[in-house]
């Protein structure tokens, strides 16, 4: 048995909607951070804080288990708006923390998977990778061995089948989406100090920088036109530099240097 310790969100985050949700599905993600000390605490923080735009409903490490929602409320973290994603799944976020034991915190993920669909009623078949929803790589360390992760679940913790309640609602039948290319785009990423100025820094390299955040999913106004990306370096975009040096152990000033530029491509070159 793992711990599981409640941390919920604050209720007037735009990242904790409110919406009543039936859950259907379990969707399970990496979080694709490998820094060291991005164990399942970080990511406590990190949701909590009230710019950020995503949410899920548990963060797993190899030591400990943090719940962020409640199971009757939806989340932020399939990449598919107001989807059976987003609206209808319990979302699991498993760490990569190069401090900590992967294959343990799969372990713990298993565990806590299988007490969700005995506690839910949600069958095996029902337990997804990110991808399903949205075509993201992810779980990227788990899609290629989807089914035995999924025959662990099976057996954790316990050596025994389980035997989930028949599901009380009727689970929508949707069809993955195709496969995206994973053909990496090349970013000239500036160099320099670039804030937030009077009148704003322009020009391709903000641009370049923009369309990076965005490929590691720190969008400088998700739902704007063309996700904001229009090679201004206002406050929005200050915004997602601020988010991605929270996310990964930098000093959070919203001020793009040299060292968020390293951490960006380390990130869009794994």
């Amino acid at each position: 048995m793992v711990k599981i310790i409640k941390d919920f969100i604050p209720k007037n985050n735009k990242n904790r909607p409110g919406n009543y949700m039936k859950p259907l599905y379990i969707t399970v993600h990496n979080t694709a951070n490998t820094d060291k000390g991005a164990n399942a605490l970080r990511h406590v923080n990190y949701v909590k804080k009230p710019d950020t735009a995503t949410s899920w409903h548990f963060t797993v490490d190899d030591k400990i288990i943090y719940q962020h929602l409640p199971l009757n409320e939806n989340g932020w973290h399939a990449g598919d708006g107001r989807g059976t994603g987003n609206m209808k799944s319990i979302g699991i976020e498993i760490c990569e923390n190069a401090d900590g034991n992967f294959e343990k915190a799969v372990e713990n993920a298993q565990w806590l998977i299988r007490q969700l669909m005995l506690d839910q009623g949600i069958p095996l078949a029902n337990v997804v990778p990110h991808k399903r929803w949205s075509g993201k790589e992810c779980p990227r360390k788990l899609l290629n061995r989807w089914d035995s992760f999924k025959a662990g679940i099976a057996t954790a913790h316990t050596g025994k089948k389980a035997t989930p309640k028949p599901p009380k609602a009727t689970p929508v039948n949707n069809t993955p989406k195709p496969k995206t290319s994973t053909s990496k785009k090349s970013f000239n990423l500036p160099s320099g100090i670039i804030k937030v100025t009077k009148p704003l820094a322009k020009g391709a390299g903000v641009k370049a920088l923009q369309e990076a955040l965005a490929a590691v999913y720190f969008y400088p106004e998700k739902g704007a036109k063309n996700n904001g990306i229009d090679g201004y370096y206002g406050p929005k975009t200050a915004n997602a530099v601020k988010r991605f040096q929270s996310m990964h152990g930098l000093v959070a000033d919203g001020i793009y240097g040299p060292n968020t530029k390293k951490c960006i491509e380390k990130k869009l070159n794994r």
